[in-house]
């Protein structure tokens, strides 16, 4: 049985001892973990990392906050450099649009438009931010006909939830959801063939308070399989599938 994290932030300075964070993730069964990198230092530590640890795959991204500090130069530099290691990458990630912590949106548009476009040249999967801009997030993917999209940590209403369903992308589900009733929700609604499991490692823990790692992703596992009435190995089955339709 193999657990997949699809969305980790390991090169956080938090995690001081990343061995030992990859190794207990490994230990449990988590043998893939998306590492998500957010700017040009943290995209090439995710590089380091997925060199130094077989159980980590490398996701290159521009956050958009991140993106908002950058001239179009630089902008253009780490689009480069993302298409220089496509091969070396599942992803492009983590990438998107955040309202809450900024409200130039067009220009938020505009970046994330060329990301979408990206992906779609170098044929690798999109793992999607989009806080507060839920639905502007979801026009743009469909205006530019996305296909291979994850959304990350959707908190956007049901009703967009049934049309990320229809476009038949994914939803990843952190390891809140042992406690939080919206990700409760999309799990109860959302065929399994279209969830994967996320830990945003150090984020979103099931303990309040605590760091949280890639190995409780099993605690997911185990709340998705009892929310939908499947046992954990068939919920582990078909998430790895998923990944592997996804990312391979």
């Amino acid at each position: 049985m193999i657990f997949v994290d699809v969305h980790a932030h390991l090169q956080d300075k938090r995690f001081e001892d990343k061995a030992k964070i990859v190794d207990d993730a490994v230990k449990k069964g988590v043998k893939i973990i998306i590492n998500n990198g957010l700017e040009l230092e943290s995209n090439r530590e995710t590089m380091e990392l997925a060199k130094k640890f077989p159980a980590v795959k490398a996701a290159l991204g521009l956050y958009p906050t991140e993106a908002l500090k950058l001239s179009e130069k630089e902008i253009d530099a780490q689009l480069s450099f993302i298409k220089k290691n496509k091969n070396k990458i599942v992803a492009v990630g983590e990438v998107g649009m955040d309202y809450l912590r900024s409200e130039e949106k067009e220009r938020q548009k505009n970046i994330f438009s060329r990301l979408i476009g990206l992906a779609q040249e170098i044929d690798k999967p999109l793992i999607v931010h989009s806080r507060k801009a839920e639905e502007d997030v979801i026009r743009l993917l469909e205006e530019k006909k996305a296909k291979k999209v994850v959304m990350h940590c959707f908190t956007g209403s049901m009703k967009l939830v049934k049309r990320i369903e229809k476009n038949r992308w994914l939803l990843s589900i952190p390891c809140t959801v042992v406690r939080d009733q919206h990700f409760q929700n999309i799990v109860k609604e959302v065929p399994i063939t279209q969830l994967l499991t996320e830990s945003d490692a150090p984020y979103l823990s099931p303990a309040p308070g605590q760091l949280n790692e890639p190995a409780n992703i099993i605690r997911s596992i185990e709340k998705i399989a009892a929310l939908k009435g499947m046992e954990r190995e068939e919920v582990a089955n078909n998430i790895f599938s998923n990944y592997k339709r996804l990312f391979e």
